[in-house]
Protein backbone atom coordinates (compact mmCIF):
# COMPACT_ATOMS: atom_id res chain seq x y z
CA UNK A 1 0.00 0.00 0.00
CA UNK A 2 1.42 3.38 -1.02
CA UNK A 3 1.92 6.09 1.57
CA UNK A 4 0.50 9.59 1.35
CA UNK A 5 1.73 11.86 -1.44
CA UNK A 6 1.71 14.85 0.93
CA UNK A 7 2.02 15.45 4.65
CA UNK A 8 -0.14 18.04 6.39
CA UNK A 9 2.06 20.48 8.27
CA UNK A 10 0.59 22.86 10.88
CA UNK A 11 2.43 25.14 13.30
CA UNK A 12 0.95 28.27 14.90
CA UNK A 13 -1.08 29.93 12.09
CA UNK A 14 0.88 28.32 9.23
CA UNK A 15 -0.58 25.34 7.34
CA UNK A 16 0.65 23.60 4.20
CA UNK A 17 0.73 20.24 2.45
CA UNK A 18 4.34 19.10 1.90
CA UNK A 19 4.94 16.66 -0.97
CA UNK A 20 6.82 13.65 0.38
CA UNK A 21 8.69 13.03 -2.90
CA UNK A 22 10.26 16.51 -2.98
CA UNK A 23 13.59 17.46 -1.47
CA UNK A 24 13.88 20.72 0.46
CA UNK A 25 16.71 23.22 0.78
CA UNK A 26 17.47 24.97 4.08
CA UNK A 27 16.65 28.20 2.16
CA UNK A 28 13.00 27.01 1.90
CA UNK A 29 13.19 26.01 -1.75
CA UNK A 30 11.93 22.63 -2.95
CA UNK A 31 13.39 20.33 -5.59
CA UNK A 32 11.42 17.80 -7.64
CA UNK A 33 12.79 15.49 -10.31
CA UNK A 34 11.15 16.39 -13.63
CA UNK A 35 13.15 14.08 -15.96
CA UNK A 36 16.21 11.90 -15.62
CA UNK A 37 18.87 14.22 -14.24
CA UNK A 38 16.65 17.33 -14.46
CA UNK A 39 15.22 19.06 -11.38
CA UNK A 40 12.54 21.72 -10.99
CA UNK A 41 13.01 24.19 -8.16
CA UNK A 42 10.39 26.36 -6.48
CA UNK A 43 9.77 28.14 -3.22
CA UNK A 44 7.86 26.48 -0.42
CA UNK A 45 4.62 27.97 0.79
CA UNK A 46 6.54 29.20 3.84
CA UNK A 47 9.06 31.13 1.72
CA UNK A 48 6.28 32.61 -0.42
CA UNK A 49 4.43 33.75 2.71
CA UNK A 50 7.57 35.54 3.92
CA UNK A 51 7.92 37.33 0.56
CA UNK A 52 4.31 38.53 0.47
CA UNK A 53 2.59 39.43 -2.79
CA UNK A 54 4.93 38.76 -5.70
CA UNK A 55 5.92 41.51 -8.10
CA UNK A 56 8.70 40.13 -10.33
CA UNK A 57 11.04 37.22 -11.04
CA UNK A 58 14.25 37.74 -13.02
CA UNK A 59 17.09 35.45 -14.03
CA UNK A 60 20.71 36.59 -14.24
CA UNK A 61 22.04 33.45 -15.89
CA UNK A 62 21.32 32.26 -19.39
CA UNK A 63 20.33 28.61 -19.97
CA UNK A 64 23.39 26.41 -20.31
CA UNK A 65 25.36 28.17 -17.57
CA UNK A 66 27.13 25.92 -15.04
CA UNK A 67 25.88 26.30 -11.44
CA UNK A 68 27.04 25.27 -7.98
CA UNK A 69 25.01 25.29 -4.77
CA UNK A 70 24.77 28.86 -3.49
CA UNK A 71 25.26 30.55 -6.87
CA UNK A 72 22.78 33.36 -7.52
CA UNK A 73 20.67 32.53 -10.58
CA UNK A 74 18.27 35.48 -10.33
CA UNK A 75 15.95 37.34 -7.98
CA UNK A 76 12.36 37.27 -6.82
CA UNK A 77 10.61 40.41 -5.65
CA UNK A 78 7.66 40.60 -3.32
CA UNK A 79 6.04 43.59 -1.60
CA UNK A 80 7.78 42.56 1.63
CA UNK A 81 11.26 41.80 0.27
CA UNK A 82 13.56 41.18 -2.68
CA UNK A 83 15.43 37.89 -2.45
CA UNK A 84 18.16 36.32 -4.48
CA UNK A 85 17.31 33.02 -6.13
CA UNK A 86 20.05 30.56 -5.25
CA UNK A 87 21.12 27.40 -7.02
CA UNK A 88 20.23 24.40 -4.87
CA UNK A 89 22.13 21.93 -6.99
CA UNK A 90 25.21 21.37 -9.07
CA UNK A 91 25.10 21.14 -12.84
CA UNK A 92 23.66 23.30 -15.60
CA UNK A 93 20.99 26.00 -15.29
CA UNK A 94 18.39 25.15 -17.95
CA UNK A 95 16.06 28.13 -17.53
CA UNK A 96 13.15 29.70 -15.74
CA UNK A 97 9.49 28.74 -15.81
CA UNK A 98 8.12 30.51 -18.91
CA UNK A 99 4.64 30.72 -17.33
CA UNK A 100 5.95 33.22 -14.75
CA UNK A 101 6.28 35.96 -17.39
CA UNK A 102 2.48 36.27 -17.50
CA UNK A 103 1.32 34.69 -14.24
CA UNK A 104 3.27 35.18 -11.00
CA UNK A 105 0.18 34.13 -9.06
CA UNK A 106 0.87 30.58 -10.29
CA UNK A 107 3.63 30.42 -7.68
CA UNK A 108 1.14 30.75 -4.83
CA UNK A 109 -1.74 28.89 -6.51
CA UNK A 110 0.33 25.71 -6.98
CA UNK A 111 3.61 26.27 -5.11
CA UNK A 112 4.72 22.61 -5.21
CA UNK A 113 3.76 21.89 -8.82
CA UNK A 114 3.13 24.29 -11.69
CA UNK A 115 4.58 27.10 -9.54
CA UNK A 116 8.17 26.00 -10.09
CA UNK A 117 10.68 28.81 -10.64
CA UNK A 118 13.63 27.31 -12.54
CA UNK A 119 15.15 24.04 -13.70
CA UNK A 120 18.63 22.60 -13.72
CA UNK A 121 20.32 19.43 -14.92
CA UNK A 122 22.60 17.78 -12.41
CA UNK A 123 22.43 16.74 -8.79
CA UNK A 124 20.76 18.32 -5.73
CA UNK A 125 22.87 20.01 -3.08
CA UNK A 126 24.09 17.46 -0.53
CA UNK A 127 22.46 19.60 2.19
CA UNK A 128 18.99 18.94 0.74
CA UNK A 129 16.46 17.63 3.25
CA UNK A 130 13.76 15.00 3.04
CA UNK A 131 10.24 15.95 4.12
CA UNK A 132 10.76 14.87 7.74
CA UNK A 133 13.95 16.89 8.17
CA UNK A 134 12.27 19.87 6.48
CA UNK A 135 9.40 19.72 8.98
CA UNK A 136 11.99 19.91 11.78
CA UNK A 137 13.56 22.97 10.09
CA UNK A 138 10.12 24.61 9.79
CA UNK A 139 9.41 23.93 13.48
CA UNK A 140 12.69 25.57 14.52
CA UNK A 141 12.20 28.53 12.16
CA UNK A 142 8.62 29.22 13.25
CA UNK A 143 9.57 28.83 16.92
CA UNK A 144 12.32 31.48 16.44
CA UNK A 145 9.83 33.84 14.78
CA UNK A 146 7.30 33.35 17.58
CA UNK A 147 9.95 33.89 20.26
CA UNK A 148 11.10 37.09 18.56
CA UNK A 149 7.51 38.35 18.33
CA UNK A 150 6.99 37.62 22.02
CA UNK A 151 10.23 39.42 22.92
CA UNK A 152 9.22 42.43 20.79
CA UNK A 153 5.81 42.61 22.48
CA UNK A 154 7.31 42.55 25.98
CA UNK A 155 9.89 45.28 25.33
Amino acid sequence: MAGPSTILYKRATFVTQLPVTHLYAPSHAWLARSDAGRWRVGYTKFALRMLGELVDVQFDRPPGTPIQPGDIVGSIEGFKAVSDLYAVGQGTFTGGNPALKNDLDGLTRDPYGAGWIYEFEGTPDTRSLDVDAYQNLLNATIDRILAQQKADESS
